[in-house]
């Protein structure tokens, strides 16, 4: 048996277009990995500058929070107290300050009838900072301090209004305590008339 092939040819014709193709594919990888270097030299960057960032302001969390815990260790609950009594204080003598007399006098004016008499008026704050005001009436019968009492609540000018205290006295007459919220504008609003 005789071999016939001629070892003299090339199994190639066109090696110009392997080689450029070949070529291609190379500078196709290089553009590629040229890329991806520059693009990992990047996001690195970003990563050391973000973990820089995160560093930093951790170190400042841990800063405010000293801070804060010298803040609180430094303040004095009793101090506070102190201050918060004396702003209650000052407030009650502020809303005493803006009581009107002239309102309440005119208020119980139109209310009093006419065998009722005022012995005494005192108002005072309670400790949910309303006005409370204290009547002492001196009347010739019972009816007459109800229609007294009956006016002022008709009026709106008082409200929770009661008779604390009622006796009679040696002259025959009858001696009554009446308290109440006195709800007039100018004791509300803390405004005061001249």
């Amino acid at each position: 048996m005789t071999l016939r092939t001629n070892l003299s040819t090339r199994p190639f014709y066109n090696e110009r277009a392997v080689q450029a193709a070949l070529a291609l594919v190379a500078i196709v990888v290089v553009v590629v990995t040229i890329f991806n270097m520059t693009r990992v030299l990047s996001l690195t960057g970003r990563d050391r500058r973000l973990v820089m960032e995160a560093e930093a302001a951790e170190a400042r969390t841990d800063a405010l929070r000293r801070d804060i815990a010298r803040v609180r260790s430094g303040i004095d609950t009793a101090h506070i107290a102190d201050i918060a009594s004396a702003a209650h204080e000052a407030n009650q003598a502020i809303d005493r300050r803006a009581f009107s007399w002239t309102d309440l006098f005119n208020h119980l004016e139109s209310a009093l009838p006419r065998d009722v008499r005022i012995v005494a008026i005192s108002p005072r704050t309670d400790e949910h900072d309303q006005m409370i005001v204290v009547i002492e009436v001196h009347a010739r019968n019972v009816e007459a301090i109800g229609q007294f009492f009956e006016a002022l609540e008709k009026a709106g000018t008082f409200r929770n209004l009661l008779s604390t205290q009622e006796r009679e006295t040696a002259e025959g007459t009858i001696m009554a305590t009446l308290e109440g919220v006195y709800t007039a504008p100018s004791a509300t609003t803390g405004q005061a008339t001249p």
